[in-house]
């Protein structure tokens, strides 16, 4: 609880409410599971609990509704609702804390708050990735070159090329839901560290809050963060993966390649230059990467050196965590958007498939399909090709190529994943 004797500059480092206030939906909910299990097992009389049930449903109402709004000067969302509690039922809204710990409370509360967090990323993943198809749909045919070093190597397709981005997301979306997964076991119950000596039922609080079952070690259950971190990680790779492709449409916006026109929605002019149409929407998504790594390794630096159990520095594990989460919707919204109004330059794109000779492999393989070992065919096509030879553009077939047939079973593959 709040310590008045505090110095203010204490006051101000030691208060979260401005962070953890975003969970007071969360918050509430543990309380109610709580509440209903404290009087089922007789630690408090039901018309006290349900009291407490009841009551506990009109704050969050009225939180939601904006009728009650989250005072700033509460310590945090835990000390504000049971404040608001005793304020409005009394003794018997003291009675909510027995056989609980500020500990265990939230870290229930922060895995139920990152659980529906994760839906809302994997959600905006499905969106994204249904961006990306759509266009892929509309270019199985459009020709491009495909790079090594950012040197033309061999031809692909803008669908083939589009469709790594979609088997990026899926591999995210897959580590998001193991993220998931691993939070579904319950703190509730493991009060400060060590539990307590009051008949609880910690299964039922699990099953209440949807849980699949409660923590197994109450020291544990209290000082874990792997979650948060691995959660911070699978974020650190999703952006990993919306800056690559950020990357690639600022490359193909400039004059040199034309590859794609963005929208004017997703770029903008200079102050002084009225030539310019810069890409700034794919360059702030490029940069907002940094500072979801930096939460990553911030979180890291946290808990690499904390003796058991909780200790104050993990207070900071919600605002990198949130902020993270923060991000990655907004550039999947803002990529998703990208992506759904830019246009391609397919004459373009076919052109610079000339530049750099793409036909080349092909011309190998095919004296290779005579009889050639390779390795001869490789030197007699390097010494065609520096004879002025033009070859011809081929795409290849086999499974997971550029062809129009292996694009297509590629689009109907990630539609059956992303249904």
């Amino acid at each position: 609880m709040v310590n008045l004797k505090l110095n203010p500059m204490s006051s101000e480092i030691n208060s979260s409410i401005a962070i953890c206030g975003k969970m007071w939906a969360e918050d509430i909910d543990g309380s109610v599971a709580h509440a209903k299990m404290l009087g089922k097992c007789g630690i408090i009389t039901m018309k006290e609990s349900e009291a407490l049930v009841s009551e506990l449903g009109k704050i969050k109402a009225e939180i939601a509704s904006g009728k009650l709004p989250i005072d700033k000067a509460a310590e945090d969302i835990h000390s504000f609702v049971e404040a608001e509690l005793v304020n409005r039922i009394g003794d018997a809204g003291k009675k909510l804390h027995t056989t609980r710990s500020r500990n265990d409370q939230v870290a229930t509360d922060l895995k139920l708050y990152l659980r529906k967090k994760i839906g809302v990323i994997q959600d905006n993943i499905k969106v994204f990735v249904g961006a990306l198809i759509k266009q892929a749909e509309s270019h199985v045919d459009t020709v491009m070159p495909g790079y090594t070093h950012l040197q033309p190597a061999q031809p692909v397709t803008l669908a083939h090329h589009l469709l790594a981005y979609v088997a990026m997301m899926e591999r995210d979306f897959v580590r998001l839901g193991n993220c998931k997964n691993l939070m579904n076991t319950c703190p509730l119950g493991a009060g400060a560290l060590a539990g307590t000596n009051f008949p609880i039922d910690r299964a039922m609080t699990a099953r209440e809050l949807g849980f699949d079952k409660p923590t197994v070690n109450g020291m544990d259950s209290v000082s874990d963060r792997d979650h948060v971190i691995e959660l911070a990680s699978c974020l650190s790779i999703l952006m990993m993966h919306l800056s690559r492709l950020a990357e690639e449409v600022i490359i193909w916006n400039t004059p040199q390649f034309g590859f794609v026109a963005l929208s004017s929605e997703y770029s903008t002019g200079s102050s002084m230059m009225p030539n310019k149409k810069n890409p700034d929407m794919a360059e702030l998504v490029r940069g907002k990467v940094g500072r979801v790594y930096g939460n990553l390794l911030n979180l890291l630096t946290i808990m690499k050196g904390l003796p058991l159990c909780y200790n104050k520095d993990m207070q900071g594990d919600k605002e990198a965590i949130f902020d993270s989460c923060e991000i990655a919707v907004l550039c999947l919204q803002v990529m998703t958007g990208m992506i759904e109004a830019s246009v391609f330059d397919k004459e373009k794109m076919f052109a610079a498939c000339k530049l750099g000779n793409l036909g080349a492999t092909d011309y190998a393989d095919n004296l290779v399909k005579e009889g050639m070992p390779f390795r001869d065919a490789y030197v007699l096509t390097k010494e065609k090709l520096e004879s002025g030879l033009e070859l011809p553009i081929t795409l290849r077939t086999s499974q997971g190529g550029p062809s129009v047939e292996s694009v297509k079973a590629q689009i109907e593959y990630f539609k059956k994943i992303f249904h």
